[in-house]
């Protein structure tokens, strides 16, 4: 069994009038199947609307399955005993870190939830360092939230989630918010949580440049799973994408325009580096 399997999964958002009834029923994630394994990087993607943060957001335990099945790591969502376990299980990460942030101090703030959990002091501690060091903090333990950039805040985000040692990580659009350097630093965290700590990772993310790190890409569309494969079956579906008002990483897309100009390219480059090797071949 994978970590996280989803059976025919779905959710209705209502919409109430003035007198208290249903005006309106939206249903943003709409029969879906899912199955991730342990150790995975799945990234998620989809225009505003298409479900992708409905369905974090059910695997987080947030909001409870209107149909359907999902399990985390075995556990039943919609079982309310279960709550607690499915959040430790799955940690959660949205889009602003000072949502997430309530210490004065970096390492109190990442020791917070251990904390909460009744941790003893000492492991705790040894969690905070850990943690802190997975995402490339720990030199910062000492300073304030408010001093640090916004890429800075959403690792230490991201390491307050890593303290509580779920095995799993769901990302909410983490860098939306954030500017190139701030992006690339938080996604290099994830990777090595990924590769290194081999927590699996679930991305919810618009940023195409994200997505070439992850084992699975899912593409969602009117709460629906539309696509999905490695970054490399997805990627060489250009035009397909684009139906779904989708991009593709830049680099991607100019050798695409380049092979259409009778350019002798592979079918798909992910990397700038490997345009450049196939253009001097």
């Amino acid at each position: 069994m994978g970590i996280i399997e989803a059976a025919k999964l779905a959710f209705e958002y209502k919409k109430y009038d003035e007198n208290g009834e249903v005006e309106e029923t939206i249903r943003a994630v709409d029969g879906v199947d899912l199955d991730v394994k342990k150790g995975d990087f799945v990234a998620v993607l989809g225009h505003n609307g298409s479900g992708k943060s409905t369905l974090a957001k059910q695997i987080n335990a947030i909001l409870t399955p209107t149909d359907g099945t999902l399990y985390v790591d075995g556990m039943d969502v919609r079982d309310e005993k279960n709550i607690w376990d499915v959040r430790k299980t799955a940690g959660m990460v949205f889009q602003n870190p000072d949502n997430q942030i309530i210490g004065t101090v970096v390492e109190e703030d990442v020791g917070f939830g251990p904390e909460n959990m009744g941790i003893p002091t000492e492991e705790i501690w040894e969690r905070v360092e850990e943690s802190l060091k997975s995402v490339g903090m720990w030199e910062y333990r000492k300073n304030s939230p408010n001093k640090l950039s916004g890429g800075q805040k959403q690792r230490v985000a991201i390491a307050g989630v890593v303290a509580m040692h779920p095995k799993c990580i769901v990302l909410d659009e983490p860098t939306a918010m954030l500017d190139p350097n701030g992006r690339k630093e938080v996604i290099r965290a994830v990777r090595a949580l990924n590769q290194v700590e081999k927590v699996t990772a679930i991305l919810i993310t618009h940023y195409m440049e994200e997505v070439i790190y992850a084992d699975k890409v899912i593409v969602m569309d009117d709460g629906k799973i539309v696509m999905q494969g490695t970054p490399f079956e997805i990627f060489a579906q250009v035009d397909t994408l684009k139906k779904y008002r989708l991009d593709v990483p830049q680099v991607t897309l100019l050798a695409h325009e380049l092979r259409k100009a009778g350019v002798d390219l592979p079918e798909c480059v992910l990397s700038t580096e490997e345009l450049v090797k196939a253009l001097c071949q």
